[in-house]
């Protein structure tokens, strides 16, 4: 190519990167919620509820695998507002997370944005506040994350998606149930359920003979639920972000802060179908129901509801173990889920987090390892960031259960970036537990009764086909085992998400970290990052 011809290739080729570039920008998602009191009467007693945008439950977050979701939160409490994104990885930022030990509240009459990437994640999410009881009375929804086109989805396309949230509810004022757990007394039983905030009235319409998704998050505080469809088969085929094998079952357990996806063909006669939710594990048994209604149909839903388990522990352990990873197909990126052998790579540490109730001072507490969290006046990670003293002590909690007296203080362990941990949550209580880490996903690969011990990997550790997730249950006088790749840096809270038991001190912080500050291990501090405590 003579010279005269070769600059105009040259320029043009610039140009195509350059546009390149420029198109290759992941798209963003702007919201603008405003947070407000107002008016629901969910159980037919006018409350006062947390509203977003005007809205009960608060609306729900569509978007898609990379995406970029900015959302402007405007809070018009009156009292300081976070939320946290749950199931959301945050990638190199937990200044992201919306919880008290990495951002600073968001005070009344004021706003705050956050801005985040749903790097690498696909499925069933959701959100809610996260301060004190607030979310007892509302600020809580779905998000949706979406496939990109070019990423094949191993089931067929549905007609729609139905998004369904299924709470437990209190008749009392959040301050009211904040004010009881602060006096050291536990939380009474919840007065009811509801399905996207209504014991009863939720409805959904599709046509015969197509098949829909169903997205479906336990956002109870307290409560594990029974999942089903009058007349109709769930399929399973995702589970907080992981596909799974395409089990088909007539219900489906689903523990406080897990979410699941189903497919389910509308192949019965034309007429309204009952869609439940009952508690699992407690007496008395509540129920909440909505409509599954066939278009063009008049015949109303008729009784008796779908009977599920109440109390059998067994059979819900049996479920959980059907729950299967497919190895072959994608998630968020080409490569198969399967690719990724995590049951052959060597563990670099095991810790063993036991949790208990507890009574200091005269009042209830929960604890992990002997240590109940209390939050600091500080977040722990801007406390971390300026090297703040006196803020927190790295490794107050040991990595084995203790014995000994329970202390109350900032609990926070230390990890390396990219440990590859083996963490054991042994339950010596005789009540569920449900535990989650924020920043992270992990394989759920064992349950067993009893007390763990390591002979029991080999008898009971599913090392093969077990899902990722970001929340996983701790059956009765049992142990879970979970094994996570610890390749986020950041401040990440670890708690139960059992959520009066989290706001009595069962939860703590995993601090994983290396010396390098680069950006391609940890995005710095936000310019709009609020200031708190010692960090101001």
């Amino acid at each position: 190519m003579d010279r005269v011809n070769f600059l105009p290739f040259c320029l043009g080729l610039l140009t195509w990167i350059c546009v390149s570039v420029v198109k290759a920008e992941d798209p963003y998602r702007n919201f603008n919620w405003v947070v407000t009191y107002g008016q629901i009467s969910p159980l037919g007693v006018p409350q006062r509820g947390i509203l977003i945008n005007g809205l009960f439950p608060g609306p729900t977050i569509e978007c898609e695998t990379n995406d970029n979701v900015i959302v402007n939160v405007v809070n018009k409490l009156d009292e300081p507002f976070l939320i946290t994104w749950n199931g959301v990885q945050q990638r190199k930022t937990s200044w992201q997370d919306g919880v008290l030990g990495t951002n600073c509240p968001i005070p009344p009459n004021a706003q705050w944005t956050y801005h985040m990437q749903v790097k690498d994640q696909i499925g069933t999410f959701s959100y809610f506040a996260s301060i004190g009881m607030q979310r007892a009375v509302g600020g809580f929804g779905g998000f949706n994350i979406q496939a990109r086109p070019v990423i094949f989805v191993p089931y067929l396309k549905p007609a729609a998606e139905f998004t369904l949230l299924v709470s437990d509810w209190w008749k009392s004022d959040h301050k009211t149930l904040r004010q009881r757990l602060d006096s050291g007394k536990a939380l009474v039983k919840p007065d009811g359920l509801l399905i996207n905030g209504s014991p009863r009235a939720t409805s959904f319409t599709g046509q015969a003979g197509q098949r829909y998704l169903f997205r479906v998050s336990n956002m109870a505080l307290t409560t594990s639920i029974n999942f089903r469809i009058q007349g109709h088969t769930l399929t399973l085929v995702e589970i907080e972000g992981s596909h799974t094998l395409h089990e088909s079952y007539d219900s489906l357990d689903l523990h406080v802060g897990q979410s699941a996806s189903f497919l389910v063909t509308l192949h019965s006669p034309a007429k309204d179908y009952f869609i439940v939710a009952s508690t699992r594990f407690s007496k008395p048994v509540l129920t909440a129901t909505g409509i599954l209604h066939y278009a063009g149909s008049t015949a109303k839903a008729s009784l008796p509801l779908p009977i599920a388990p109440t109390y059998q522990i067994h059979w819900s352990m049996k479920q959980a173990r059907t729950i299967r990873w497919n190895l072959t197909a994608n998630a968020a990126r080409p490569n198969p889920q399967g690719s990724f052998h995590y049951g052959s790579i060597p563990i670099t540490r095991t810790v063993v987090f036991a949790n208990s109730k507890v009574n200091i001072g005269g009042k209830l507490r929960y604890a992990v390892n002997k240590v109940s969290h209390i939050n600091p006046d500080t977040p722990l990670k801007l406390a971390d960031y300026f090297n703040i003293p006196g803020v927190f002590k790295l490794n107050s909690i040991q990595p084995t259960p203790l014995a000994g007296p329970t202390v109350l203080a900032p609990s926070v362990i230390g990890f390396t970036l990219h440990d590859y941990v083996e963490i054991v949550f042994q339950n010596n209580e005789n009540s569920i537990q449900s535990w989650h880490i924020d920043g992270h996903d992990f394989w759920s690969v064992g349950f067993g009764g009893g007390q763990w011990n390591s002979t029991l990997r080999r008898r009971f550790y599913n090392l093969n086909d077990a899902t990722t997730r970001y929340t996983v249950q701790v059956y009765p006088k049992s142990w879970s085992a979970i094994l996570v790749s610890l390749d986020n840096k950041g401040m990440w809270n670890l708690r139960s998400a059992n959520w009066p038991r989290q706001y009595l001190g069962q939860q703590l912080y995993a601090r994983v970290w290396n010396d390098e500050k680069s950006t391609f291990t940890e995005y710095d501090l936000p310019q709009n990052a609020l200031r708190c405590g010692k960090a101001k």
